[in-house]
């Protein structure tokens, strides 16, 4: 009696575990994350951070920017697509300019977009903490004509997943951050005799139902002084913070 007992027992088990690791967990798709509908848009407080004086000196120019989703389209593999125009002024008092359009496409699994001919994928599935992508994949980072190197091997991860969020004294309940880079290289271009550094710094936080919230990046190199030239900086940065949207 015994022996024809166990073995039932054992194929219980065995039914019930296997019943236990198929059970899968559900997260949000991309899109409640990066809702894509034509009409819509989103207003920001744009800093700009430029080094002028032939790179001797930095700045922060303020702006405002509207991106608009202006139409659906299709990319150039064939893939429903949206054209966004960004618009920006500098205060209230002026008129909306368009100053440049990118491309975003979604996938069941991803988000990529076009921005200045360089394609990234911004939001990956599964959305859950920690999972990471390799954001910058598509762009070509070893060509020796282009200035891209600084792109290669960035690894997007989630973090703060879920969690609500004010900004602008805009609440929302459900954000993600994604982090993307935070790299120095080099020596403190403050310490005496610094010949070169470089800094990479971004990330982006999502909103459920928005979109794009938050957004920052900063990317520079630094030379030192040489006889007959001063000590210069190249580069830019960028800070998007949500204002309003529709």
């Amino acid at each position: 009696m015994l022996r024809k007992i166990f073995p039932l027992i054992c194929f219980s088990f065995i039914l019930v575990s296997c019943k236990k690791e198929s059970v899968s967990y559900k997260t949000a798709v991309v899109t409640d994350y990066y809702p894509l509908q034509v009409g819509t848009h989103v207003d920001y407080d744009l800093d700009s951070t430029l080094f002028i004086n032939f790179g001797t000196k930095d700045t922060v120019v303020h702006w405002q920017a509207r991106d608009i989703i202006d139409a659906q389209i299709t990319d150039n593999l064939g893939n429903p697509s949206y054209r966004v125009i960004r618009y920006i002024r500098k205060d209230e008092t002026q008129n909306w300019q368009p100053t440049e359009t990118y491309m975003v496409t979604p996938f069941y699994d991803r988000i990529e977009t076009v921005e200045n001919n360089l394609r990234y994928i911004k939001l990956f599935s599964p959305i859950v903490q920690d999972f990471s992508w390799n954001g910058n994949k598509y762009i070509d980072t070893y060509s020796t004509d282009n200035d891209l190197n600084y792109l290669d091997g960035w690894d997007y991860i989630y973090d703060s997943v879920g969690l609500p969020l004010t900004l602008n004294s805009l609440s929302f309940d459900s954000t993600v951050k994604v982090f993307q880079r935070d790299e120095f290289l080099g020596q403190d271009p403050a310490i005496p005799g610094t010949q070169y550094a470089e800094k990479n710094f971004a990330y982006e936080k999502y909103a459920k139902g928005v979109g794009l919230i938050y957004k920052e990046f900063l990317h520079w190199e630094y030379q030192g002084a040489q006889p007959g030239r001063p000590a210069y900086y190249e580069g830019y940065g960028i800070k998007l913070t949500i204002n309003n949207f529709n």
